[in-house]
């Protein structure tokens, strides 16, 4: 093969990946989008929903979601070894519903994050305040733990407008 063939299919191979991650991005930027609009106005913070949800048991995860259109809190949290998913009111603070993790994806992820909680010696609730404190004017979007080199670390996406970013903060 003659080397402009080459560079001609290493350029053509380089754009195809490139627009695949484009594709990807556009649709993150949508979802960014539709989020950041949705949490326009909320009353109640992720750090409130966890403490709402300790009622059900220990938060484990935390996210606001806009599903089937509308905005919801979402919080996964474990007692004993049941997991469930706790819906807050992102209007009131109050525990809306509670359903039961029982399988899939989310029962492996519910596993993965009460792991990570076990070494955990601070708590969701206190990882975001920090992250807070840390980033003036942004409020929590997400925050989910996860063991890294063994030790519990929380990821927290943040939110200020538009802007989104995501902070790490240790757990032990």
């Amino acid at each position: 093969m003659r080397k402009s063939t080459i560079f001609a299919l290493a350029v053509t191979f380089a754009w195809l990946l490139g627009a695949h991650t484009i594709w990807a991005q556009k649709y993150d930027d949508k979802e960014h989008t539709e989020l950041a609009k949705a949490l326009k106005g909320v009353k109640v913070s992720l750090e409130k929903g966890l403490s709402a949800s300790e009622s059900q048991g220990k938060p484990i995860s935390g996210k606001f979601e806009v599903e089937d259109g509308k905005l919801q809190l979402s919080v996964y949290t474990m007692k004993g070894d049941k997991f469930s998913e706790v819906i807050v009111d992102h209007k009131t603070g109050k525990v809306g519903k509670t359903e039961a993790i029982t399988g899939g994806d989310d029962l492996t992820a519910a596993k993965a994050q009460s792991g990570a909680m076990a070494k955990a010696k601070v708590s969701l609730r206190s990882a975001t305040e920090k992250a807070v404190k840390a980033n003036k004017g942004f409020q929590v979007v997400s925050v989910t733990p996860s063991l890294k080199d063994g030790h519990p670390v929380a990821e927290i996406t943040l939110v200020k407008g538009e802007e989104f970013k995501t902070v790490s903060e240790k757990l032990d």
